[in-house]
């Protein structure tokens, strides 16, 4: 097997490169076999204790390219850190992290900690403090930690910065000078970069020791037996629409990837919860678990795969026919990769990729660089879902005919037509109905507008509580009530706290990774605020703001279901809008007034 690098058969293998046998094993694992062009130059360059300029595009395996080395040199008896790796934005800290782990899966002691903002501080520097030796994090919230102490580099070996010149361009060049200031002179250094600016050249040349320069092209290539398309779809909607997809493919088995291994537990549980066959690998799954699930794939016992790109490497099984990204990628060559699991074996294949509204631009790039115009496609309704089972159940019908004994089966049709009177074609539509699971028009949730119509089918037939119900997260992160065009969230704080818009703007914004016009009105009242926030907000950053604190509170926001239908007090003790002496909808409040404090101030 050729890695995405396109390196040809026969090329040095990882076994090649001197690695140590805990670090080749973890990546055979994972379905490397061959190094890309930059993890062969980089590797041995690195090992031999070399700084190194690398010219490199994300995808082209440049995480492993400084990933190994490092781990080669670390020790893990020493609880310090000992290795730092800069990196432009909380996700890729977050990607670049996760790989380093899934490399290090068969190495005893060692600890990786992402650090970057929109999480909570003290979670990190606690995982700092258990002694953690390789720390990955977003140069802001590096900073942060070196100040608050919490962060200690005197005891650091190698420093990577990972797309250098986004970096620069994000305005960190004082926070990447300022971090170098506090690790030792004597240390290795590995820059990896898109482009090389002057900006980028003066960095190395302050800060590198005569280093190996490494220059890579981007490897992207289309697929060609992959029909490739494309919905737009609101995040909250995506795991009602996913399921629907998968209803009505005919596919033998499908893949969907995700981005995170949470994310990728979250939509697994919810498919399987639709009755759907899936399971799910990620980073952090065993090797002899991830065999089973691939096993029980190839066999035909499991339908679906939920997976990480790390997790999906080497997958190699022929039945694979669709490949759904939930989460768009973040470069072209996950994209190339992700869909490279279908169209196997001289078969055709299918890759869909869901893009919300606000994603259309990585869309673009993923076309540009790919060279290859992906279809727009609408998401199959309930309906279609009903009519795909009924074709493909009244398909069987002559086989069944063929291997007779109705008889039982003519004689109460008869019975019944006789006594019912009922037309014949009436009779078989709704036999043909009951059997997809369409048991007729109800009330669906209107909040899925991906939905047109009320026809229903199996997974919608357990019940209304069940209808549609979108996914997971709607529950979790969407909502059920909206004032204008945003969604209303209740959280638990108010005046009585101390509590000031700035400081719930910026708890939300921060931990929340939100921009400061998502938000809307804010309304305060004594124990409790309600917010209004314009977009979709990922259960991964719901749960973050959950847990985030204004004046010593935790927000705990939840989505606010409006006025309950008796007055008191909620679990945590604060008043909420509506009967009881509590705060109305008005921003008024019934009963005794306290001194010197509105009620309710909108903001």
């Amino acid at each position: 097997m050729t890695d995405v690098s396109g390196l040809p058969a026969g090329a040095p293998t990882f076994a090649a490169l001197d690695l140590p046998k805990t670090l080749t094993d973890a990546i055979a694992d994972l379905g490397f076999t061959e190094p890309t062009a930059i993890q062969l130059e980089a590797i041995p360059a690195l090992l031999a204790g070399r700084d190194i300029t690398g010219i490199a595009q994300t995808g082209t395996g440049k995480t492993a390219a400084f990933g190994l080395p490092m781990l080669a040199q670390i020790d893990p008896k020493l609880r310090a850190v000992q290795s730092l790796v800069l990196a432009p934005t909380r996700e890729l800290a977050i990607q670049v992290a996760e790989h380093i782990e899934s490399y290090a899966k068969y190495e005893r002691g060692i600890e990786v900690v992402a650090v970057y903002g929109g999480a909570p501080f003290h979670t990190q520097a606690r995982a700092l403090h258990r002694g953690a030796q390789i720390v990955v994090g977003t140069p802001g919230r590096v900073i942060d930690h070196l100040e608050r102490r919490t962060l200690k580099l005197d005891q650091v070996r190698f420093l990577a910065l990972d797309e250098a010149d986004e970096m620069l361009r994000m305005g960190f060049a004082e926070d990447v000078e300022q971090i170098f200031s506090h690790a030792p002179q004597e240390r290795q250094v590995a820059l990896f970069s898109a482009t090389m600016p002057s900006d980028i050249v003066r960095v190395a040349k302050r800060h590198l020791n005569n280093p190996v320069q490494i220059a890579v092209a981007r490897q992207a290539s289309t697929v060609t037996s992959v029909n490739q398309t494309y919905a737009v779809v609101p995040f909250r909607h995506k795991a009602g629409s996913l399921s629907r997809v998968l209803a009505t493919s005919d596919a033998d088995a499908a893949i969907v990837f995700v981005r995170t291994r949470s994310a990728a537990e979250e939509v697994g549980v919810e498919l399987v919860a639709r009755g759907i066959s899936a399971a799910t690998i990620s980073g952090d799954v065993a090797q002899k678990d991830r065999e089973k699930i691939v096993e029980r794939l190839r066999d035909g016992s499991l339908d679906v795969l939920v997976a990480t790109d790390v997790a999906a490497r080497g997958l190699d099984v022929d039945r694979i026919g669709l490949v759904v990204n939930f989460d768009i990628p973040r470069e072209a060559e996950a994209y190339v990769h992700r869909i490279g699991r279908t169209g196997r074996a001289g078969r055709t294949g299918e890759a869909l990729t869901f893009v919300t509204p606000h994603e259309r631009g990585k869309l673009r790039n993923i076309e540009r660089v790919t060279r290859q115009q992906l279809e727009e496609i609408t998401i199959p309704t309930p309906a279609d879902v009903s009519a795909h089972r009924a074709k493909k159940l009244l398909e069987k019908t002559p086989e069944r005919l063929t291997r007779g004994r109705l008889e039982l089966y003519r004689d109460l049709i008869e019975a019944h037509l006789a006594e019912s009177e009922m037309d014949p074609i009436d009779l078989l539509a709704t036999i043909t109905a009951l059997n997809v699971g369409d048991t007729g028009p109800k009330l669906l949730d209107r909040r899925d507008e991906t939905v047109p119509d009320q026809h229903s089918f199996v997974e919608e037939s357990r019940g209304s509580r069940k209808s549609d119900r979108g996914d997971r997260f709607e529950r979790s992160g969407g909502g059920s009530r909206r004032s204008g065009g945003g969604q209303r969230y209740r959280v638990a704080v108010g005046h009585n706290h101390g509590a000031s818009p700035k400081a719930i703007v910026g708890a939300i914004t921060n931990e929340g990774g939100l921009a400061g016009n998502d938000l809307g009105k804010i309304e305060i009242f004594q124990t409790f605020s309600l917010v209004e926030i314009n977009t979709e907000v990922a259960p991964e950053a719901f749960t973050r703001i959950r847990h985030a604190r204004v004046a010593g509170q935790m927000l705990r926001m939840q989505v606010d279901q409006g006025p309950p239908s008796r007055g008191g007090r909620d679990r945590d003790g604060g008043g909420r809008p509506g009967r009881g002496g509590h705060a109305s909808r008005n921003g008024r409040q019934g009963g005794p007034r306290s001194k010197g404090k509105p009620r309710a101030k909108r903001y």
